[in-house]
């Protein structure tokens, strides 16, 4: 099954045990105004999977469920970086927004990786070691490469194994 950007902002609010109002104020940060409302209905699971039996409850669940675009999730993560390790200064001729990344769907688990490195202020070997504690183990050559620029001659595809256990790691090494 695919995760979604709806799956990895639940995997993601969960490892790290962030409260609802928080996850207002992170989006804020990041650009995006929305209701601790909405912030509730972003983290509910799609409904996409078709059901001959679907009843009006799941028609109705479906309209309170919000989408979470790359562009959302990008801005959430975003603001998680700031959220945690306070507002930067740009340097002179820097710009003060932080540059977008056109996410595309392929790499957003890539971006997800690079960002939560930063807002966590995690090094390398940590970064293994949230990998270890999910049970994958990765090289430092395969972790380079998920980092990388997309376009890089070794830049490698984050998918969705890699994204999912390392939301898995960081719940065991943030939760226990």
């Amino acid at each position: 099954m695919q995760m979604d950007n709806n799956d990895i902002l639940i995997r993601l609010r969960y490892a790290l045990d962030i409260k609802n109002i928080d996850m207002v104020k992170i989006f804020e940060l990041g650009g995006i105004k929305v209701t601790k409302d909405e912030v509730l209905k972003i983290l509910t699971k799609s409904n996409d999977s078709y059901d001959e039996e679907a009843d009006y409850d799941s028609d109705l669940e479906n309209e309170e469920h919000i989408k979470c675009t790359n562009t959302m999730l990008e801005s959430f993560l975003n603001g998680f970086i700031t959220f945690r390790r306070g507002h930067q200064e740009p340097k002179p001729g820097q710009s003060t927004e932080p540059a977008k990344i056109n996410a595309s769907v392929n790499n957003i688990n890539n971006i997800m990786l690079k960002k939560l490195k930063i807002a966590l202020a995690l090094k390398s070997e940590d970064v293994l070691e949230i990998f270890e504690e999910a049970g994958v183990t990765v090289t430092k050559g395969e972790l380079s490469a998920l980092l990388r620029k997309e376009g890089h001659k070794n830049y490698q595809e984050c998918g969705d194994k890699y994204a999912r256990n390392f939301l898995k790691g960081l719940a065991v090494k943030y939760r226990g």
